[in-house]
């Protein structure tokens, strides 16, 4: 079929939709309506026509000579950029994010005073799992990349850190803002649904402004293209040796002879009791420890979503449930942090991220 049969396709099929749903039960409605856009879709695709012959057509180099542009075929454009990521690198950005709050808890710094300790004989272990893991440590170093190595990474992926940048790369300068906006999208749409829930009616809710799930999917979708953009070359292979480092190095935290030697009875008190007696004291050790489990789930949930804007709010609730409540969780601890202090709440934050003005911004309470 060629483009009059597509344009004609197109006019007449939203009055026959219409027509369809109209003595449906509301129960129905919404499943039928989406059946049939799905089918309007795919018929529009086949009224196309063959694309292969449709320059040739243009030009009136076809067999019959030149037509019309009612009877030239209509290619079909698939608008696939928000798809053309790789997965893997969001994954591996995420497993980073999580070692980076390891690294502001001071995690890796402790290890290596231990380690420092433990040679000087300045520390009362000898031969337990704890002090063979010390003296294996050595051995236990990421094999390719040092310290500098994972601060550059941090400030390429999420600019974090002081770390310079490196020259000619790509830094998500924007990470930090789009991370905070997308929380606080997820945050607001099941606090919408919440009250919505609740207060079936209310003429308040005629006037909430972020319960939609566009506002999710699109800053979802920005999220992950910034960090595709980003996390190319060795990111992943980064992230993946220091995620081993790291699992090492708390496992040696937590040997019975590490702890025994600190009065400690989790790897969590020798850590803080590290920091406070030798390396200036113990700060958001508690809040570093969610925001490293909370973000990293969402930035996993973020990777394997399609975030399609056809989706349903109830397909979406039932797959972004448990990413909304880690967002709140990250939010929780985020705000007890000395950058996330200023943090002015949800609503507000939310506001701001979508463009609206500060004055309407506080309008409303937070």
């Amino acid at each position: 079929m060629a483009l009059d049969d597509k344009l004609t396709l197109r006019s007449m099929f939203p009055g026959f939709t219409d027509q369809a749903l109209q003595d449906l039960d509301p129960a129905l409605r919404e499943r039928v309506a989406r059946e049939l856009e799905e089918r309007a879709r795919r018929l529009a695709g086949a009224a196309s026509g063959d694309p292969a012959g449709a320059f040739s057509d243009l030009l009136g180099l076809a067999a019959g000579g030149p037509s019309g542009f009612g009877a030239i075929s209509w290619p079909e454009i698939a608008a696939d950029f928000d798809d053309s990521i790789i997965p893997a690198q969001i994954q591996a950005a995420a497993e980073l994010y999580f070692v980076y709050q390891h690294e502001r808890m001071g995690v890796f710094r402790v290890v290596d005073l231990l380690r420092r300790l433990f040679h000087e004989g300045r520390m009362k272990v000898h031969r337990g799992p704890g002090a063979r893991g010390l003296y294996l440590l050595d051995k236990w170093q990421p094999l390719r990349y040092e310290p500098r190595d994972r601060l550059a990474a941090y400030m390429r992926v999420f600019n974090y850190g002081r770390a310079p940048r490196p020259p000619g790369a790509i830094v998500n300068v924007n990470f930090h803002f789009q991370l905070v906006a997308l929380m606080t999208a997820l945050a607001q749409y099941f606090r919408d649904l919440t009250i919505s829930e609740v207060i079936k009616g209310s003429p308040a809710l005629d006037q909430r402004p972020f319960g939609t799930l566009a506002v999710v999917q699109r800053l979802g979708t920005d999220l992950r293209y910034a960090l595709d953009r980003a996390s190319y070359g060795n990111v992943m292979a980064l992230a993946m040796e220091a995620s081993v480092y790291l699992k090492q190095i708390l496992e040696i935290l937590d040997a019975p002879d590490i702890k025994k030697s600190f009065d400690a009875r989790t790897k969590w008190d020798v850590v803080e009791a590290v920091l406070n007696q030798r390396m200036g004291g113990a700060r958001e050790l508690s809040q570093r420890a969610k925001m490293a489990e909370a973000g990293r789930a969402v930035l996993l949930w973020v990777s394997g979503s399609a975030f399609d804007t056809n989706q349903t709010p109830a397909d979406f609730q039932a797959t972004a449930q448990t990413a909304a409540a880690q967002a709140e969780a990250w939010i929780a601890a985020y705000r007890m942090t000395d950058e996330g202090r200023r943090f002015p709440g949800v609503t507000e934050s939310l506001r701001w991220a979508v463009g609206m003005p500060a004055r309407d911004a506080r309008m409303v309470p937070i």
